[in-house]
């Protein structure tokens, strides 16, 4: 699988305390998630400020670092954000784009025959310059979010008839598809082009559009959420992991990396940034896969005359 996105620097206010400058950023999450299950690759740039051990880090899980641009003449992408005390909402205090800014994505020559494409939430006209540099992709898959829907509309549209499968939150599928039923959002952004629509929700789960088919799975509850930063990207980095893993884009195997997408990003609420995540081991996903499976399931016949 391939990713584009961010690596980034996060600065954290979360109960009280401060976490300054941790290794963040959605390619981070992501590709971290999506090799539990295939061999992932990043494309996405940093600064000079970006430290050797963090890199270290990645390709220690079996990250492949050889489209992670670093520039010199610039500092890593840094954003800063402040959570309430009940991870309810948060508030961005700071955004230094850095060498972000205009950033141009160079896709190896490695790297353009990968069927799986994750590309995260990126300015779509740059997502649309990575699709120019691949070569008949099986499956793309695409995240956004509020301000390139307000702002790069028409840029975010001609993106949507080249990807099969779409994923945004609740507020961005309304605003989106203007309609605040999220079902009829739902259909409302499968004709703009992708095939499969996953609606994130949040603690409340998510709800899918494939086809003409509807799925709804729940989150997995959490007891103790340490910081909810990048679960979105690691939920999306699991699922892509999977489908890339298992070869297939529907049915069954996309319920199961949906599935297995909402057990990743279960264990990186669990730690601040991506230490938990980074962690987690085979046994404890599949442990928790279990969990997820018997949390949802029930008898198929009813009982009732």
């Amino acid at each position: 699988m391939l990713v584009v996105g961010t690596v980034a620097f996060d600065t954290l206010h979360i109960a009280g305390r401060t976490y300054s400058r941790i290794l963040g950023g959605s390619a981070t999450y992501a590709s971290i998630a999506g090799a539990h299950f295939t061999q992932a690759q990043i494309v996405a740039v940093v600064g000079r400020d970006f430290p050797a051990g963090a890199a270290t880090m990645l390709r220690e899980r079996a990250i492949d670092l050889s489209g992670l641009e670093i520039r010199s003449d610039g500092e890593t992408f840094h954003w800063e954000g402040q959570y309430t005390d009940d991870f309810s909402s948060r508030t961005t205090l700071r955004t230094d784009l850095n060498v972000i800014d205009g950033f141009k994505p160079k896709i190896p020559a490695t790297y353009r025959q990968t069927p799986y494409i994750l590309l995260s939430n990126i300015d779509p006209e740059q997502q649309v310059e990575v699709l120019d540099q691949l070569e008949r992709p099986k499956l793309v898959v695409a995240d956004t979010m509020n301000h390139w829907i307000s702002n790069k509309l028409v840029e975010l549209r001609k993106l949507l008839t080249r990807v099969g499968l779409l994923m945004v939150n609740d507020e961005e599928a309304r605003q989106l598809s203007e309609e605040q039923n999220l079902i009829k959002a739902a259909y409302i952004l499968q004709r703009l082009g992708p095939t499969t629509v996953i609606i994130k929700k949040g603690e409340h789960g998510l709800l899918g559009l494939t086809g003409d088919e509807l799925f709804s799975v729940p989150a997995l509850p959490v007891i103790d959420v340490a910081d909810p930063t990048g679960a979105g990207d690691t939920f999306a980095g699991a699922m892509v992991g999977y489908l890339a893993r298992s070869n297939e884009i529907g049915g069954s195997a996309l319920r199961k990396a949906v599935a297995y997408g909402t057990v990743l990003a279960s264990f990186c609420v669990e730690g601040i940034g991506v230490v938990r995540l980074s962690t987690v081991t085979l046994p404890e996903i599949r442990d928790r896969f279990q969990q997820l499976s018997k949390l949802v399931h029930f008898p198929v016949e009813p009982d009732i005359g």
